[in-house]
């Protein structure tokens, strides 16, 4: 049962990622060309151009997509500092809190000094 299930599942997501694609480098395309010849006399792209640029999108501001980009890692990094938080003790709770306290009041003040 579970391979008959695989053997369906891998065609669909291959043609789900080239349809994606494709949908994706027709909409830059059709932008690009509606939009940049006119208002700044540049030249229009083709569709590989477009799906080219696309990629270069994708990967210059939204990461690779991979364990969920920047927010991703803030969110694992908050779970891992709760779970060390939870394990505490009490008085390790405090020792840290101190810790930090300290540091964010030197600063503060460092901030407060008027500069010469």
């Amino acid at each position: 049962m579970r391979r008959k299930r695989l053997l369906w599942i891998a065609p669909a997501a291959i043609a789900g990622m080239v349809l994606f694609a494709f949908i994706g480098g027709e909409v830059v395309l059709h932008l690009w060309n509606w939009l940049l010849p006119g208002l700044f006399g540049w030249k229009q792209l083709t569709f590989w151009q477009a799906l080219a640029l696309l990629a270069l999108c994708r990967i210059l501001f939204g990461g690779f997509g991979m364990r969920g980009g920047r927010d991703g890692m803030r969110s694992r990094i908050r779970r891992r500092v709760a779970e060390r938080w939870d394990r505490m003790t009490p008085e390790e709770r405090e020792k840290y809190s101190q810790c930090f306290r300290g540091r964010w009041e030197r600063k503060a003040m460092e901030d407060s000094r008027p500069s010469v």
